[in-house]
């Protein structure tokens, strides 16, 4: 039995039907079509699906569709303004802290929290707050100087 779920998107109000045991990221990706967000090990393990609900950061792949309902909802799409990266993206690019590009959307999301909760974070608090994001590409150094260089700035 389908059931009608409305949250807000990047800030665009979203009503769906769909089955209550459908995942955010699923949504997310297949019914809206916004696949920024990465789909990895499906288990909440690696951040990939990385989104914040609400201002918090959480795995897609584990919330299910009816826990939304009402939130505000904000994938790596909706960082970006006027056809601008966000600080935040464009600092993971100056930085080479992307490679494959696959951890980077929810590792970005990761960082805005960070970022959002603190604004001058240490090295030690970036690496806690990245610590559930897995890259299998940059070993972290480049990510956290990226996250760091943004230290004390508006994001």
């Amino acid at each position: 039995m389908k059931t009608t779920v409305c949250f807000f998107l990047n800030g665009e109000k979203q009503v769906v039907k769909v089955e209550p045991s459908r995942t955010l990221l699923d949504v997310i990706r297949k019914d809206l079509g916004l696949t920024g967000t990465k789909k990895g090990c499906g288990d909440g393990d690696c951040g990939g699906c990385t989104v914040l609900i609400d201002g918090m950061p959480y795995n897609s792949c584990l919330v299910l569709i009816p826990k939304v309902e009402g939130k505000e909802v904000t994938t790596i799409e909706g960082l970006a303004e006027n056809g601008q990266m966000h600080p935040i993206q464009q600092a993971f690019v100056n930085h080479g802290a992307i490679q494959c590009g696959f951890c980077t959307p929810g590792m970005i999301m990761s960082a805005k929290y960070i970022l959002n909760a603190n604004p001058k974070p240490t090295e030690k608090e970036i690496r806690q707050g990245i610590s559930g994001n897995l890259c299998r590409c940059t070993g972290y150094q480049k990510i956290v100087e990226a996250i760091g260089s943004l230290a004390g700035k508006e994001v």
